[in-house]
């Protein structure tokens, strides 16, 4: 069983997508073990509490560089036994030390079909309101490992819904929501934990 550390920095929609997929089976290779809020006031963190799983703490503001906080998350990240990183709204940025500490074990979701409306400043709402003005017929979401290249990293699911006339950002977000994010993160995670997902040339190759 794979350790799975999940960092959150609000409300944990995607981490309770995480947890009901534990529950269920869809992730039986791995466990969340603790989740790590960039907030101490999120709501991620009770997500956590109710359902036993351990949780800390970690405010950049705390730290009086970038790199003293990002030696403290890689250490952290080690001192919980993190096999597996997964980024489920985490609005801080990580460094050079967790990202290669962790290579390949990191996995975040976008909001949309990337390379489509991804990158620096493409996170939130602004992503559905980009693709809204720019008039696509389809979106979705994306995970993928996290590289220091935003949103650069290698591939590993992706999945689409249709874009309707009269959808709104907070629609669009939504629907990407329920029918791709908290389905392809807990699959993205098993396949991870199961060993499936091997990554050459900046892509990945998953076995069945």
């Amino acid at each position: 069983m794979k350790n799975i550390v999940v960092l959150v920095s609000g409300g944990g929609t995607n981490l309770q997508a995480l947890i009901d997929a534990e529950k269920s089976g869809i992730i039986k290779s791995g466990k969340i073990t603790t989740v790590i809020s960039s907030n101490p006031n999120a709501y991620a963190l009770e997500r956590a509490k109710n359902n036993n799983i351990d949780t800390d703490v970690i405010r950049r503001k705390d730290f009086d560089t970038f790199d003293e906080y990002d030696s403290a998350l890689t250490e952290l990240l080690k001192r919980k036994g993190a096999d597996l990183v997964v980024l489920a709204g985490f609005m801080t940025i990580l460094g050079h030390k967790v990202i290669s500490a962790f290579e390949n074990r990191i996995i975040n979701i976008h909001p949309a079909l990337i390379p489509s409306f991804c990158g620096e400043g493409f996170y939130g709402l602004k992503v559905h309101e980009e693709a809204l003005k720019k008039g696509v017929k389809i979106s979705g979401a994306t995970t993928h490992f996290v590289t220091e290249e935003c949103d650069g990293g290698p591939i590993i699911m992706q999945k689409s819904v249709e874009v309707k006339n009269d959808d709104t950002p907070e629609i669009l977000q939504r629907r990407i929501m329920e029918n791709v994010e908290w389905k392809i993160l807990p699959l993205s995670v098993e396949l991870f934990c199961s060993g499936k997902i091997k990554v050459e040339d900046n892509k990945t190759i998953i076995s069945e």
